[in-house]
């Protein structure tokens, strides 16, 4: 995944300006204070991108670390907080199965279906295996994934254009259901200073997971499921959810 998200990191919170960031980041400081046991300080975002989850949840208070494997994501993050003059962000260039902490965070989140771009079931079982590792005992794990409908009914073959001032994103995709891999060609159109266009292209592979093969993976590795949300606002899940946002806990042997 280190390539993906190279060529439209810059172009990137311009292209997805109409997802709700904030309705997002109050979720899951809802879903921490509802379930946490003890006070949440520390918090790890995970494929953390640009950061733009990384600020939300900074101005709540709480410590953030973002890890994110894209070092073009990264540094966009980083000539955010620059700009903003933040410093007190640890930002680290790591994978989602592979990273390592300085030591244990309180809470962890991943956010705009992350975990669907392990496509190989093996790295989503190290990388939550992984995040049970640096979590304190009964600390809280919010994600979400994409649900196998979103990948049949809404990807599938179908091919959108994302617009944004200066920026067009061509986006086509390639959905496999026997084998749950779904491609994404992405091509990117960026005006220049001059007025002409650079086009630059990517591909993209997400995976879709049953709800089933998640818990299962989920219990495994050492959670307990808390809540399981079809939307931001926490209604039950339903066949046709295109996310499913998770939250579990972290369960460890008390020494």
């Amino acid at each position: 995944m280190g390539s993906q998200y190279s060529s439209i990191a810059g172009a990137y919170d311009a292209l997805n300006a109409d997802f709700d960031y904030s309705a997002y980041a109050k979720y899951i400081d809802s879903q921490i204070k509802k379930h946490q046991k003890c006070d949440t300080s520390l918090v790890l975002d995970l494929a953390c991108g640009t950061g733009k989850m990384t600020f939300l949840l900074r101005e709540m208070g709480y410590d953030m670390t973002g890890v994110d494997i894209s070092e073009d994501m990264l540094s966009c993050a980083r000539d955010i907080s620059y700009e903003m003059g933040i410093d007190d962000i640890l930002w680290l260039c790591q994978s989602m199965q592979g990273f390592e902490l300085y030591g244990t965070v309180d809470a962890c989140v991943c956010c705009l279906d992350s975990l669907n771009y392990l496509t190989k079931l093996d790295d989503l079982k190290k990388c939550l295996a992984l995040v049970h590792n640096y979590l304190i005992p009964d600390g809280v794990f919010v994600f979400d994934m994409n649900t196998p409908y979103r990948f049949k009914s809404v990807y599938a073959q179908n091919a959108y254009i994302l617009e944004c001032d200066g920026a067009l994103c061509a986006w086509q995709n390639d959905y496999n259901e026997r084998s749950g891999l779904c491609k994404f060609y992405l091509s990117l159109f960026e005006e220049n200073e001059d007025g002409l266009y650079e086009r630059s292209d990517e591909v993209q592979t997400e995976r879709a997971y049953s709800k089933k093969k998640i818990l299962e993976l989920l219990k495994s590795t050492g959670f307990e499921v808390l809540d399981i949300h079809g939307s931001l606002d926490g209604k039950c899940v339903e066949d046709n959810d295109e996310k499913w946002f998770f939250t579990v806990r972290c369960i460890k042997e008390q020494k």
